[in-house]
């Protein structure tokens, strides 16, 4: 690499701007910024560009070679496996040099022919952005609908097209989510409304293919808007469902497949605090439930009665046990548990006692959960798999010979071999006493001498887990001597409910003095050195990453930050934004003195000092 330039940094113009909320005054020189459309913001921020440009000018044939790298791993011509639904089979292939999937389906008979439902590459030709979503065939197999984002804004407009004949319909709706729910008549369809200002999705409709869509009807409207608002369809095909969720709070109601012009009726109408999901198969809805279970059970109920109190349990509350998900089959039960920090995948008997075991898939580390399984009267269930060391795996799990098949391992290119690569499960002491695990690879060679470098990744917020997964991008870092650590810190939920409520609200400091204290666990143990740890974290990983930079700006050689969410305390006063009024039960309202005082302590933006970062 060609030396460094010396280039000066650009500033950004002071303006004072007080903002003075519960008698408190902060004084914000660049709120100006906020503002896009200011010509001045739009100047500085290229200003600030040309300064990334030059001063990284002398990495370029660097970066070129890693790119290069990263892409050759890449199989260019690719297919996933193909899954079973309503008589035919559904694949989605990429070919060499294009950058888009084609859908493909094939009815279930050896002498059918394979019909080509959707090239996103001849779709996407002529913009500078493209995304589809929502893929969705009628019941009747005639109709393909879809959503199609050309802004990137998560803003689509549905279309629809004959499969049968080829051809386009004239109709498109636009300002939706981008998927669709079929009624079973294969004629009316519901879909979300965003809000053009918040992108909330608040309302849902419902359309008739072949008539205008602004004569679609709105079948609900979520009014609260701490809420947003989806449809999708039971695993048993009889019910539309539309949920309404919060942070912290649900709410389902239902309507008859075949009665698309009828009334939703309620499950269980909201409440503070309660959170469950609904699916349906047989007789009974199925549901998961925090209700008088902090790690959450399952329940059914008969189809024809509604209300947590005609709910019947059926797997019990585990204070060491979190219930993430349930798949439903018409024998089996498949019950993706956290236990420990790792999905286990549980098969059980539906219907009686017969069954009840854990798959085993021969790894203490990993990530397993249960893939596409849109046919409940299969005899298996898909499941996609992967370790730090292991590239994405689907395997088919036959339930009546007990027995796991590989269907498609991802294939990385070059020299890969998997054994080459060592990961390990640590556990670190927080400073309360708490047990923080880290999932971390290394290539073998790796000497625990103190002396090599070192990437810590985190989270911590919303409940997500960061599972220890694979990725051939990070082969780069590990194959020039980096170890890549996960630090499962509190704010997810990756040992158990209890381990997000402790990194949220009131207590979201502990999400920043976990990460601080695996950071000192790796120094002790010699993983790495302050001259070779760095940090990454990206959205609430990048206020992350703000706040233990102004925590312990010593003990950091670099920090990525990825679209960091850092001004907290004026975001989050800002109701207008995206996702604002959501952010409540995960930050806190700062309207409320006692949060607003508790995020200033930590929001990044307010605590940058003069010191030695």
């Amino acid at each position: 690499m060609n030396s460094k330039p010396s280039v000066p940094a650009p500033a950004a113009p002071r303006r004072p701007h007080a903002i003075e909320t519960h008698g408190d005054i902060r004084n914000d020189h660049y709120y100006w910024l906020n503002d896009r459309q200011d010509p001045a913001v739009i100047d500085y921020l290229q200003a600030e560009n040309d300064y990334l440009d030059a001063m990284t000018a002398h990495t370029a044939d660097f970066k070129d070679k890693l790119f290069h790298e990263m892409v050759a791993r890449i199989k260019q011509e690719d297919q996933s496996v193909p899954y079973f639904m309503n008589d035919y089979h559904y694949r989605t292939a990429y070919q060499s040099g294009k950058e888009y999937p084609l859908y493909y389906r094939k009815k279930d008979d050896p002498t059918a022919v394979e019909e080509l439902l959707l090239d996103v590459n001849a779709l996407a030709d002529g913009h500078t952005y493209y995304a589809v979503a929502g893929l969705s065939v009628s019941p009747d197999n005639q109709w393909l609908a879809f959503g199609e984002d050309t802004i990137s804004r998560r803003i689509y407009t549905l279309r629809f097209k004959n499969i049968h004949t080829g051809d386009w319909l004239s109709e498109q709706i636009p300002g939706t989510a981008g998927n669709i729910v079929w009624a079973a008549d294969s004629r009316c369809v519901f879909y979300t409304i965003r809000d053009e200002q918040t992108l909330r999705a608040c309302r849902i409709m419902r359309h008739v293919i072949g008539t205008p869509h602004t004569d679609d009807v709105e079948v609900y409207h979520e009014a609260d808007e701490t809420f947003s608002t989806f449809v999708t369809k039971s695993t048993s095909k009889k019910y539309i469902i539309i949920g309404s969720s919060a942070t912290v709070s649900d709410e389902y109601r239902v309507l008859e497949a075949d009665t698309p012009f009828g009334e939703f009726r309620i499950i269980q109408a909201r409440e503070r605090l309660l959170e469950y999901n609904v699916d349906h198969i047989g007789a009974h809805f199925y549901i998961r439930t925090n209700h008088e279970a902090t790690n959450f059970r399952l329940m059914h109920t008969p189809e024809n009665t509604t209300g947590k109190y005609d709910w019947t349990e059926l797997i019990p509350h585990r204070t060491d046990v979190l219930l993430e998900g349930v798949t439903l089959f018409q024998d089996f039960l498949i019950l993706a548990e956290r236990i420990h920090g790792i999905v286990h995948i549980r098969v059980k008997s539906r219907l009686d006692d017969t069954t009840d075991y854990y798959i085993n898939f021969g790894e203490d580390s990993y990530v397993a959960m249960p893939g596409n399984n849109p046919e409940p009267s299969a005899s298996f269930v898909r499941l996609g798999y992967t370790s730090m060391t292991t590239p994405a795996t689907t395997f088919d799990y036959h339930f009546n010979e007990k027995k796991l098949e590989l269907r498609k391992q991802e294939a990385v290119l070059g020299d890969f071999i998997r054994e080459n690569y060592v990961s390990e499960r640590l556990y670190a002491t927080a400073r309360d006493g708490a047990r923080i695990p880290i999932s971390i690879v290394y290539r073998k060679g790796f000497v625990k001498n103190g002396e090599a470098p070192l990437l810590l990744y985190a989270y911590g917020s919303y409940g997500y887990s960061m599972d220890p997964y694979f990725s051939s991008v990070r082969l780069s870092l590990l194959d020039r001597g980096f170890a890549y650590a996960i630090a499962h810190i509190r704010g997810g939920e990756e040992m158990g409910r209890h381990w997000y409520d402790q990194g949220r609200l009131l207590h979201k400091m502990n999400t920043f003095t976990d990460f601080i204290d695996c950071a000192e666990f790796l120094l002790q143990e010699k993983y790495t050195t302050t001259q070779q740890l760095f940090a990454m974290g990206g959205s609430a990983g990048g206020l992350l990453m703000g706040a233990v930079i102004n925590q312990r700006p010593d003990l950091w050689k670099g920090v990525v930050a990825a679209v960091p969410f850092v001004d907290v305390v004026t975001t989050m006063l800002d109701d207008t934004i995206p996702l604002t009024t959501f952010e409540y039960d995960e930050w806190g309202n700062p309207n409320d003195p006692v949060y607003y005082h508790y995020m200033k302590a930590y929001s990044p933006y307010d605590n940058v000092k003069a010191m030695d970062y």
